[in-house]
């Protein structure tokens, strides 16, 4: 995409019974959050603190020098967003989500047995990482052409389609971008969702968009009737109205990228210069999809086989 796609960040919390979520760019997108307690944002602000100091710059070694750099320290620095399901501190201080789980399986397989998590905002994710606070992005990021101009991709560790919280029976009929236009129903996201670009590709005014912290503030948006339908990932749609009487969630679809469906792929990111770090990775998740240990990470966080993908980085960077 040659657009700007907003991704998505949230505060760190615990998350449901089951676990889910989403990702998009980095300028303010969040991916969505969850109130937490005051207990999981002390050790958010603890390990944040913990977290920040730089790593060392790049060598001029050819594929860069920081899977060696990785080996010897024996621990990664992962960039989160606190976004349920993708990476976040649950309730008793604990880095968990699909990226930091997968993280940690691949890169014991790498030689490095710990991880340490950076909390950040979802929009400081590629500053942080270009920046040296962190040594990869953990944070089930949407891959998209302007994203792939700042970092490198790993190949995608899952696909994630679109959905929507609407009223129960859906009584407006809202199935797709194009019919909340036409249908002129209130609209809301997430706050740098890239339903936001989305849902004005369809022809609606951002002006006319409703922003929210995240999915719980969007479904209690549908639910007291402030909004009319809440856009975000078919992961965090289902998940969060589970419990709920008076909403549901709409058959995920593809949004519209000139004029075509498009799927979005979420993967780790790393600094341009470190290709021999990104190929080693690639091909240790490769390993890890074709066992099927790839779905195993995945499946508590809310994710079915339907969002596991083959899909490259290449194709999705537009190459």
């Amino acid at each position: 995409m040659g657009r700007i796609r907003l991704g998505s960040g949230a505060a760190m919390v615990p998350p449901p019974e089951n676990g889910r979520h989403r990702s998009g760019p980095e300028h303010g997108h969040s991916r969505r959050s969850l109130l937490a307690g005051v207990s999981a944002i002390g050790v958010l602000g603890a390990l944040g603190a913990a977290g920040c100091t730089r790593v060392a710059s790049a060598s001029g070694r050819k594929g860069g020098a920081l899977l060696d750099r990785l080996r010897a320290q024996g621990v990664v620095r992962l960039g989160i967003a606190g976004e349920i399901p993708f990476g976040y501190i649950d309730r008793d201080g604990h880095l968990t989500g699909e990226a930091p789980e997968l993280a940690k399986a691949v890169f014991k397989r790498l030689g490095v047995d710990r991880v340490q998590p950076v909390p950040t905002e979802f929009g400081s994710l590629i500053p942080g990482l270009k920046s040296q606070q962190f040594d990869v992005v953990a944070a089930g990021m949407y891959v998209n052409a302007d994203r792939c101009e700042q970092v490198i991709f790993a190949d995608p560790d899952y696909r994630m389609l679109d959905s929507f919280i609407v009223r129960k029976g859906n009584p407006m009929g809202l199935r797709t971008y194009q019919d909340v236009v036409r249908k002129k129903a209130r609209f809301a996201t997430g706050t740098g969702y890239a339903e936001i670009q989305y849902a004005v590709d369809a022809g609606l005014e951002e002006s006319d968009i409703v922003i929210v912290p995240d999915q719980v503030a969007g479904l209690n948006a549908v639910e007291t009737g402030r909004a009319d339908v809440f856009a975000g990932t078919a992961l965090t749609t289902r998940e969060v109205v589970k419990k709920s009487a008076r909403a549901e969630a709409t058959e995920p679809f593809a949004p519209l990228v000139d004029g075509k469906p498009h799927v979005d792929g979420g993967a780790f990111a790393f600094r341009t210069g470190e290709t021999r770090l990104r190929d080693a990775f690639n091909t240790e998740l490769h390993k890890l999809r074709k066992s099927g240990e790839l779905f195993r990470i995945l499946r508590p966080f809310g994710f079915t086989r339907a969002e596991m993908t083959d899909m490259t980085a290449k194709e999705l960077c537009g190459g």
